[in-house]
C-alpha cells in the first residue's frame, strides 16, 4: 500500500509505516496535479499539513484513496464530512503538537513583555549609536508572574498553555462554550503533580479580567476578536493568536495597537497566508512568526508516529 506524504512526515512516521509494509512517497505534488498523481500511482493514503487542500475534486476523483490524514489539529483544509460520507477515513493528531504551540505562545508573551520583538529589530541597527535611548525605550517591561492569563478555547492546546502559566505563577481564567470546568494536572520534572480546578467563565469576563489573552479556537465564520472585544479588554493588555488566521480581525487589531488600547500583540497565523498584510509586518508592536506553532522536532516526531499508528490500525 502507498502513502503520499505531500507536505512531509517525520522519520519516525516513515520508519513505522515502512516496517508495516507501506511504501512512503515524499514527493511534493502541486495542488492542481494531485488528482492525476494519486490515480497514476494508486495512492491509498494522502497525508497533508496546512499547505495542501483536500476538497471534493480529490475526494470524488481518486478512487484508490482510503485515508486522508492531517498532521496537526485543525482540519479546515479538508472537506472532512464530505470525505467521510464517501467512505474515506479522515484522521488527525490533535494532541501531538499541543505543548509546542503552548511554548510558542509563551515565547511571544515573554518577548512582548520585555520588548524583545522590537529590541531584536533595533539593536542590530542602532545598538552602537543609540544604546542609551534604546535602553530607556525598553525599560518599562512587565513580569508575567502574578498576572492573569485569559485563554479563549480550552481544549488540549488551551490547557497546555494554562499549565505553563500556572507553573509561572499566573492566574488562569478561561472560556470555552463546550466545557464548564477542567481539573488540570501540572506535572514537574521529578514526577510530582499538582492539580488545579479551572472553572470556565464567559468570553466577556475573560477579556475584562485578563492582562494577557491567548486564543486557541478552530477556524470560525466570524471573528472571535474584533473591535467590540478589544474595547472590553484592559488598557495595555497583550494578545496572542497562535490558533487560526481569521480568528482575529486584523484591521481592528491594528487600530487597537495604534490607540494604545492593546500594548502589543503576537500573531503566528494570518488572514492572508502566505502573504500577510504589510501593515502587520511593519508594525513594531507586533511579534510575528510564520505559522510555526507545531514546528518542533518533538512535535513532528509525535505527529509522524501517531499518524502511522492510526493508518496501520485502519488498513492492517
Amino acid at each position: 500500500m502507498k502513502v503520499l506524504a505531500n507536505d512531509g512526515i517525520a522519520k519516525s512516521g516513515i520508519k513505522a509505516l515502512e516496517l508495516s509494509g507501506f511504501e512512503v512517497d515524499l514527493t511534493t505534488v502541486a495542488q492542481e496535479q494531485l488528482v492525476d498523481y494519486i490515480n497514476t500511482n494508486e495512492i491509498d493514503v494522502l497525508l497533508v499539513r496546512s499547505a495542501t487542500q483536500v476538497r471534493k475534486d480529490i475526494i470524488d476523483n481518486c478512487p484508490s484513496l482510503k485515508i486522508i490524514g492531517r498532521g496537526g489539529v485543525g482540519m479546515d483544509n479538508i472537506d472532512v464530512e464530505y470525505a467521510r460520507e464517501k467512505g474515506l477515513h479522515v484522521i488527525n493528531t490533535p494532541a501531538a503538537s499541543s505543548h509546542s504551540v503552548a511554548e510558542l505562545v509563551f515565547a511571544h508573551l515573554f518577548g512582548m513583555a520585555r520588548f524583545l520583538h522590537d529590541s531584536n529589530r533595533n539593536m542590530p541597527l542602532e545598538g552602537d549609536s543609540k544604546f542609551k535611548g534604546l535602553k530607556k525605550a525598553y525599560a518599562k517591561g512587565v513580569e508575567l508572574r502574578g498576572k492573569t492569563l485569559g485563554i479563549i478555547g480550552f481544549g488540549r492546546i488551551g490547557q497546555a498553555t494554562a499549565k505553563i502559566g500556572l507553573g509561572l505563577g499566573m492566574n488562569i481564567v478561561a472560556f470555552d462554550p463546550f466545557m464548564d470546568n477542567v481539573n488540570l494536572e501540572v506535572e514537574f520534572f521529578d514526577g510530582q503533580s499538582v492539580f488545579f480546578e479551572i472553572n470556565t467563565i464567559t468570553k466577556e469576563e475573560v477579556l475584562q479580567q485578563a492582562d494577557f489573552v491567548s486564543l486557541h479556537v478552530p477556524a470560525q465564520k466570524e471573528y472571535v476578536i474584533s473591535s467590540k472585544e478589544f474595547e472590553l479588554m484592559k488598557e495595555g493588555a497583550f494578545i496572542v493568536n497562535a490558533a487560526r488566521g481569521g480568528v482575529v480581525d486584523e484591521v481592528a487589531l491594528v487600530k487597537a495597537l495604534e490607540s494604545n488600547k492593546i500594548a502589543a500583540a503576537a500573531l503566528d497565523v494570518f488572514e492572508n497566508e502566505p502573504t500577510p498584510e504589510i501593515q502587520l509586518l511593519m508594525n513594531h508592536n507586533l511579534s510575528l512568526t510564520p505559522h510555526i506553532g507545531a514546528a518542533t522536532g518533538e512535535a513532528q516526531d509525535r505527529i509522524g508516529t501517531e499518524l502511522a499508528t492510526q493508518i496501520i490500525e485502519i488498513l492492517k
